[in-house]
């Protein structure tokens, strides 16, 4: 089997080696190998790759936060899966073409779905979930602003917002990325300049938006805080910017604006392993429906591991890059 590892810490062409190890062990007790069908390459493991994460591993390590998988054999007390079973991994270190795993790190997924899309469904949907779920209470005709809208967890976000009434206006940072949203049908997509705030008082009215969802960082906080109602919360779970997240004194203090951090492992770690399930089963069924989708801009084998980082790494796309360790999957829609 071939692992990706990351051998240093800096640019992916110098620091992901594909490593060729033996195949797992016959599976005992509760485990169960897994054939790794894609994973997406998400910004959090190019940090981790640069160096840049929240913690940095003993090197060499292998990387990668999620995947979908596909069983190949069953200990014999991991009774409820089964050889061809479709599964969504919640342990790391995914970048890889096969693993063996504790049935209680799996998650089963249903026949139905695109498999590109049920490979991002652990990291975004979940995020965007989550978020809309954890820090305000919203109610149907509510406004939430929320940058990098284009993104994997922006348009998530959209389309789970849809069903509850709750109005997203998502803030890009070009023309091209808001056409890029259309099949979405948003509410609005502005594109940031330094009239942010007036644009987004203008399309709200009296009814501002009392949650905002960051991915940016920088000022870019500070331009979506002004444009915010009194009390609202901001949201920060991304650095796309690279610098740390701004707010001024008067937002934080006279209008009672607050800034706080999201983590969807974090959040997890907080949850009963049933509600878990739920959370992914739920997300699963949108993405069968196909109410949840996200663009995929380009797969690559395993082997082109540091050209598909690179590819990902780029600040202009329109879609998610995966790796399909084993080869092109039947069903695919992309």
């Amino acid at each position: 089997m071939r692992i990706v590892q990351v051998t240093q810490f800096g640019s992916p062409e110098k620091s992901l080696r594909v490593v060729e190890q033996p195949d797992p062990p016959t599976p005992q007790g509760n485990e169960v190998v897994v054939d790794i069908l894609a994973f997406p390459i998400n910004p959090a493991d190019l940090l981790l790759v640069e160096g840049k994460y929240a913690a940095k591993p003993e090197l060499p390590a292998p990387l990668g936060a999620e995947g979908l998988g596909r069983v190949v054999a069953v200990g014999p007390e991991a009774n409820e899966f089964v050889p061809g079973d479709r599964v969504m991994l919640l342990a790391r270190e995914n970048w890889a073409s096969r693993k063996i795993v504790k049935a209680s790190t799996l998650i089963k997924l249903p026949t139905a779905g695109d498999p590109l899309q049920l490979a991002m469904l652990k990291v975004n949907p979940a995020t965007a979930m989550q978020m809309l779920r954890e820090f305000v209470l919203l109610s149907a005709g509510d406004w939430v602003v929320q940058n990098a809208a284009n993104s994997g967890v922006g348009r998530s976000l959209i389309a789970l917002s849809k069903p509850a009434g709750v109005k997203v206006a998502g803030i890009v940072r070009r023309e091209s990325a808001a056409a890029s949203l259309e099949d979405l049908r948003p509410d609005a997509v502005l594109v940031d300049g330094p009239d942010l705030a007036g644009r987004l008082k203008d399309l709200c009215g009296d009814n501002l938006p009392k949650l905002g969802i960051d991915a940016v960082a920088g000022d870019m906080v500070e331009r979506m805080a002004d444009g915010m109602a009194d009390g609202g919360v901001v949201v920060n779970y991304g650095m796309l910017s690279g610098e740390a997240c701004r707010m001024r004194s008067d937002q934080l203090i006279f209008r009672g604006q607050k800034l706080m951090g999201y983590w969807l492992g974090q959040s997890l770690t907080r949850m009963k392993r049933d509600e878990v399930t739920a959370l992914y089963l739920e997300l699963a069924d949108l993405v069968a429906q196909g109410i949840i989708r996200v663009p995929v801009e380009a797969t690559y084998p395993i082997e082109e591991i540091a050209a598909a980082a690179e590819h990902a790494g780029r600040g202009r796309r329109d879609g998610k890059i995966l790796v399909l360790p084993n080869g092109p999957l039947d069903g695919v829609v992309g």
